[in-house]
């Protein structure tokens, strides 16, 4: 019999909340489960991500305990089935069965305890045993499945967990609609976070597991929010699981933004054995400090349940913003009581990455969120799912509202099961983010559906329904549905405007539609890898388009705002190519639209943990193939682009009162000339030649941008595409590592077309493969980005790039080295399963042996005077 060892990887938990410096790397906190660990309650979360065995393909006898599974690889959760190209569109992805296989011994510490194992989503539908006894079945690939484990599990002995999950198209629950004919790709697998939840026989329930309308664990909502004052109410819902009755108090200790402890609040509780109930308590906060997107400022409620001598049988932290959302029909939106002064400025997003689908850690939905604000970005409608949880904690924590619609598109089936089965998406999706501060309203329709399929039945299930479930669902003030243009929404996506409601522009910006010429060639679409121009097209498109709805809501605030179509690039079913209208490609690195974007922030609003100041960027390469026109981006007062040629200067004043739009693009006439430059090379005076643009306000510089042109390629660096975050050592988080070709001075070389190999040494591993053109990675618009994983173990990565056919004058071998951080929960796992897990290596093809050689090589400087001589007759 196999040694097991379960391995316990702890850091110390965060207790208190606090603004991170920017200039020191952060480690942001995630919910588990919908709750933060409270120390010394007897409540604990635990990392089930680590050491799966997997299997593409069914097996039917796999649940069983005695089945062998030595054979099968061995993955780490989040788990997305297979590493996929770039470039993962038109339906290349496994669609069928898919089994996993998890061995541990859980501790004696968790002995007599209720245990629950959460899974975060499962894709498709799916069937869960342990150690052989089936527990659980689920449809749906978007919300949590919560399975009470505690009589199954076997202390001391080896215990299995077998998962069946199938991501076939599936006509009986949403979004139903065939992959081959649907706008994004579902992937598959267990593709977020896998949770053991352990605690005492009296607790805390858990939202998505008791199936309570408005009930289940901690309810938070607000009768009142001022300035001076707000009221709070807490629903606790509480089971016990004793054998005889509990009497004793529910606690709740406030902290504030700041740290410090600002109130507590005490409640006597008294429970019959066997049975549950609910406590409700309302709290009055003093001068609170509210919720904005610009000050995000979040309290922690720390719950505890005390029996009668004063021991605490359970517990755990509650995140919080004190904030109120109104919407005013044609006086548009309220926040806090007050009106908001400007449109909701923001995007759609779709889940998926490069080369590992819709897997994504915890620190990569994050640094998503971080970047998205960072553009300027204060709304996000989740397309078209409930997104992972850890992305709606980022968006509490940096001040980005979210729309959050169930799953749907364009399909409704009027088979009862499958209507049944969108209330339960409703409901659940509802008690899973009802308490982030972040959360706009619901979209509890099914998206595009209606003109589809039987639009009757859809029709009538809208307009009789939904909006009817999440009230019922959350019977407070300040929760609201939208949809439409169907009229039992507060908020409308369109239809005839109505002085009673508000609109919101679910989608702008591409004017395409799904198979037509235009559609396909929208001006809003353009991959980075097709260089400045049409990535200039594309900025400018969306420009016309953000202009549009400045000017609608400075006609009526009624029209609150939109969500640009697309964040970022994103993979299709249907159609075999990506959607290229992200301002940034699927890596998530920008295009010259991410950088309007960004020019659209107020310069003058620096926003709580993102650094939205003042900013400034050329767009322009200065390459044989650039425009003459320069075109800068800048939110700031004035704008001087110095071309240092010939000593030009130009300067640009943005003129107050006189655009709609804050920042409109600057553009300079004429300034480049190829020919003009080409000459000064000649001459051997290229290294004077620059373009740097200075951003002033008050008439002082702010911001500045240097765009110089590149030299011959002799280099690579590396950089590490992190938003200054930790890269945790809990065998699942993983960071982008950017190779950039560049001359000796550091200038990207945008244009060329070499492949970057890549070596990975130390506690971390590449993930995917040259089959999925993941290593060796082709260079696009000057960059190879690679996806780097840690191990479990914390300590130095070091990753060295190369051009995969090295010769003696190829860019010299760049290399960096980074470090992973201890993980922030335990990690439950067989160490024997874990050191299956591969580790790809690459061996080194280099030219005839030989090493590259530095840039003043002799033979170099022979041929480049043999070629001047030359020229010069």
């Amino acid at each position: 019999m196999r040694t097991l060892n379960r391995i316990f990887s702890f850091v110390l938990i965060i207790l208190l909340y606090g603004v991170f410096p920017l200039q020191a790397a952060r480690q942001p906190e995630f919910s588990t489960a919908g709750f933060y660990n409270l120390a010394q309650t007897g409540r604990q979360a635990y990392s089930m991500n680590v050491a799966w065995r997997f299997h593409k393909g069914d097996i039917p006898d796999a649940y069983k305990l005695s089945f062998n599974d030595k054979a099968w690889e061995t993955v780490s959760l989040p788990h997305g089935i297979e590493y996929l190209p770039p470039e993962a569109s038109g339906c290349i992805n496994y669609q069928g069965v898919v089994w996993y296989r998890k061995h541990f011994t859980p501790d004696e510490a968790i002995r007599g305890k209720k245990t629950f194992l959460h899974f975060e989503a499962i894709m498709g539908k799916c069937k869960i045993w342990v150690n052989g006894k089936f527990l659980k079945e689920h449809f749906g690939g978007y919300l949590p499945i919560v399975v009470d484990v505690s009589d199954v599990l076997r202390q001391g002995e080896d215990n299995v967990i077998a998962v069946c999950a199938d991501n076939s198209d599936d006509p009986s629950y949403p979004p139903g609609k065939e992959e081959n004919s649907l706008d994004f790709t579902y992937f598959g697998g267990i593709y977020r976070d896998c949770w053991l939840i352990t605690h005492g026989n009296t607790y805390i329930t858990d939202p998505n597991y008791e199936d309570i309308v408005a009930g289940g664990g901690v309810f938070t909502s607000f009768e009142n929010v001022g300035e001076q004052l707000a009221v709070l109410s807490l629903k606790t819902h509480i089971r016990n699981e004793q054998k005889k009755s509990f009497s004793g108090i529910l606690e709740y200790e406030f902290i504030g933004p700041d740290g410090e402890r600002k109130t507590t609040h005490t409640q006597k509780i008294k429970i019959t054995s066997g049975k549950s109930s609910s406590f409700t308590s309302k709290i009055k906060i003093e001068a609170p400090q509210l919720w904005t997107p610009e000050f995000p400022q979040l309290y922690q409620i720390l719950v505890r349940i005390k029996d009668q001598k004063g021991m605490v049988v359970d517990g755990f932290r509650q995140k919080i913003g004190i904030r109120s959302v109104e919407f005013k029909g044609k006086d548009g939106f309220f926040l806090n009581g007050k009106p908001y002064d400007k449109p909701l400025l923001g995007g759609n997003r779709h889940q998926d990455f490069a080369v590992v689908g819709n897997a994504l850690s915890n620190n990569i939905n994050w640094r998503d969120a971080y970047k998205l604000k960072k553009a300027g970005f204060n709304v996000l409608r989740l397309c078209h799912y409930p997104q992972d949880p850890s992305f709606m904690d980022a968006c509490d924590e940096l001040g980005l509202f979210v729309i959050v619609p169930i799953p749907g598109w364009q399909f409704w089936n009027s088979n009862s099961i499958f209507g049944q089965r969108v209330e339960s998406d409703i409901r659940q999706m509802v008690r899973r983010d009802r308490n982030h501060p972040s959360l706009l309203f619901w979209e509890p329709i099914l998206n595009e559906t209606g003109l589809w399929g039987d639009s009757r039945t859809y029709d009538q299930y809208v307009q009789g329904r939904a909006a009817d479930i999440v009230k019922e669902e959350y019977p407070y003030k300040y929760g609201y549905s939208g949809g439409g243009p169907e009229n039992s929404f507060p908020i409308l996506y369109g239809g005839t405007p109505r002085p009673d409601k508000v609109y919101f522009t679910r989608e702008y910006g591409d004017g395409g539609s799904v198979n037509d010429w235009h559609g396909q060639n929208a001006p809003n679409r353009a991959a980075r890898a097709w260089g400045e121009v049409p990535m200039l097209v594309q900025a400018r498109s969306y420009e016309r388009s953000v202009t549009d709805l400045y000017k609608s809501f400075s006609h009526s605030p009624q029209h609150m705002g939109g969500a640009v179509w697309h964040s970022f690039d994103t993979q299709r079913g249907y159609h075999p190519d990506p959607f290229y209208g992200g301002i940034m490609d699927i890596f998530r690195q920008p295009k010259y639209a991410y950088y309007m974007y960004m020019s659209q922030r107020d310069a003058q609003v620096d926003t709580v943990r993102v650094d939205c100041g003042p900013m400034v960027y050329i767009a322009h390469e200065m390459t044989p193939f650039s425009p003459a026109d320069v075109t800068v981006f800048s939110n700031c007062e004035e704008v001087r682009l110095t071309v240092y040629a010939e000593g030009k200067q130009y300067t640009h004043t943005q003129e107050k009162g006189k655009h709609v739009l804050p920042s409109p693009s600057i553009v300079f006439k004429d300034v480049y000339s190829y020919d003009e430059w080409k000459e000064i090379s000649r001459s051997n005076r290229i290294d004077n030649v620059f373009m740097l643009a200075e951003g002033l306000i008050d008439g002082k510089v702010v911001a500045t941008h240097k765009v110089c042109p590149s030299n011959r390629a002799e280099k690579i660096i590396l950089t590490l595409d992190n938003e200054n975050t930790k890269l945790l050592a809990d065998g699942s988080d993983f960071v982008t590592v950017v190779a950039s070709v560049a001359d000796s001075k550091g200038n990207i070389k945008r244009l060329n077309n070499y492949h970057i190999s890549f070596d990975v040494e130390g506690e971390g591993r590449i993930l995917g493969d040259a089959f999925c053109f993941a290593n060796p990675r082709p260079v696009v618009w000057g960059d190879a980005p690679v996806l780097v994983q840690s191990t479990t173990r914390p300590g130095k990565i070091r990753i060295k790039a190369h051009v995969s056919f090295e010769g003696r004058r190829m860019p010299v071998e760049g290399e960096l080295t980074f470090e992973s951080y201890p993980a922030a929960l335990p990690l439950v796992y067989d160490k024997d399963e874990a050191g299956q897990i591969k580790q790809q290596l690459y061996s080194r093809i280099q030219f005839n042996g030989r090493k590259p050689v530095p840039k003043d090589d002799e033979g170099l400087k022979e041929v480049y005077q043999q070629q001047n001589h030359f020229l010069q007759k």
